[in-house]
């Protein structure tokens, strides 16, 4: 209200109207526009050419971005041209585009190529800041990518996605009127603002001018609230394909040894674990048991196949499941969400209603403390998710690294108790401080 009346008092002050109007005036010929067919034309012209070229922008550029995410050749071939969008002026896009396709899509090219580098360079670095321990786990567990895609990569790539989008959907209206002005396509807000300025209607500029304000700030509402919603969204999680395809331990537990033979792994000049040897057999639970830093992660690591020893060999090729000395969790969802990101969910809920994750975190933790956010429970809590995550998994070996940390004697009884009851015939090794 402040700055309208500084408005009108500054266009009192003028007293011209072909130079400056009053708001009074501004606003008495938008409202005569409301009534005309020729105002809705232009609305939805530009409407539609503007917001063609901003999906298509913005569907090219999370395209492009996945894929530059997953060949860094594609990232390379693409970054001359993308710094090149960048960096050409707008008004060479319309007079180049101009040249080759004339005035019609105009605008829906020049909103494409600004939206395009925008969103393109956000989106890849928010997949690249991706939780990579988290991902390590979704490896282990060989959660399904629709799985990973949601709850690991969807939150990281969140605050970038809506920064971007946000400043392109400023620069796709502005750079579009501009355009439609140059090169005055029919039925658009950019030919009525050239005719306004050809028969010195300023009113009726600023009135347009009005329309497009809104018009901007309705579409970015629109596009905003629906790409919040999309991270708002929790789709049910997809069982492994290793559970789905699940084998029977019963019966099997003497055939099922973990063999390692003289395994070794150094660090550069440092040697972690050197000679190593060990036979694990199904149906038995093994405490390592030594000082922080004597190689105990390490060992897990080569276990399940996250690092490749330098010498030895780790058989059979078994299936792990792990509970990492960090919890490693999607500290944004629920624990039961974050059970289900490796078991999936639907395909085991029991006859009163209960999934199986459910069921199994009753076990651990209160009532309460199932649909919270992780980022909300005590590092004890977390500590329990984690276990409980470890143990539904379906696998032949178990590596619980440091499982009962922050926990109390209380709790850590329950914990090795629910690890017995869940162990189903399963290689469990348990690495602990002395």
């Amino acid at each position: 209200m402040f700055w309208l009346f500084v408005w009108h008092l500054l266009a009192l002050w003028v007293d011209n109207s072909i130079l400056l109007v009053t708001p009074v005036q501004a606003a008495c010929v938008f409202v005569e526009s409301l009534g005309k067919i020729t105002f809705w034309q232009a609305v939805c012209g530009s409407l539609l050419r503007i917001g063609a070229g901003f999906l298509m922008g913005m569907l090219a550029a999370l395209a492009l971005a996945a894929l530059a995410k997953r060949f860094w050749w594609l990232e390379e071939l693409l970054e001359p041209l993308i710094n090149l969008l960048k960096s050409i002026p707008v008004a060479s896009f319309v007079v180049l585009l101009l040249i080759w396709w004339g005035s019609s899509f105009l605008a829906v090219a020049v909103c494409f190529l600004i939206v395009l580098p925008n969103i393109y360079i956000n989106t890849l670095e928010g997949l690249k800041n991706a939780d990579q321990r988290l991902l390590e786990m979704a490896e282990v567990f060989e959660i399904p990518f629709k799985n990973s895609f949601f709850y690991i990569y969807r939150p990281a790539l969140k605050p970038f996605l809506l920064s971007s989008l946000k400043l392109a959907l400023g620069m796709c209206w502005k750079s579009g009127v501009a355009a439609e002005v140059i090169g005055t396509p029919a039925f658009s807000i950019g030919e009525r603002l050239y005719m306004s300025k050809i028969y010195l209607e300023t009113a009726e500029v600023f009135a347009w001018t009005a329309v497009v304000i809104l018009l901007s700030l309705c579409f970015e509402k629109v596009v905003l609230w629906l790409v919040r919603a999309f991270f708002d969204w929790e789709p049910e999680c997809s069982a492994p394909r290793r559970t789905k395809d699940r084998r029977a331990f019963a019966g099997r537990e003497s055939d099922r040894l973990l063999v390692c033979k003289d395994i070794r792994k150094n660090y550069g000049d440092l040697t972690v674990i050197k000679d190593f040897n060990a036979v694990y057999e199904a149906g038995q639970i093994y405490y390592l048991t030594s000082p922080s830093g004597s190689g105990k992660t390490t060992l897990f690591r080569l276990l399940c196949g996250l690092e490749t020893p330098d010498g030895g060999s780790v058989s059979p090729k078994f299936r792990f499941s792990y509970c990492f000395q960090e919890d490693r969790l999607c500290e944004t969802y629920s624990a039961v969400k974050n059970v289900e990101l490796v078991i999936g969910a639907g395909e085991n809920t029991h006859a009163d209603g209960n999934t199986q994750a459910e069921e199994a975190l009753r076990t651990v933790l209160p009532e309460e403390a199932l649909c919270k956010p992780c980022s909300q429970l005590s590092g004890g809590m977390k500590r329990r998710v984690a276990l409980v995550r470890a143990m539904e998994a379906d696998s032949d070996c178990v590596l619980l690294d440091e499982p009962f940390t922050g926990m109390d004697a209380g709790t850590r009884e329950m914990a090795e108790a629910y690890i017995r009851s869940r162990q189903r015939g399963r290689i469990v090794v348990i690495a602990t401080h002395i």
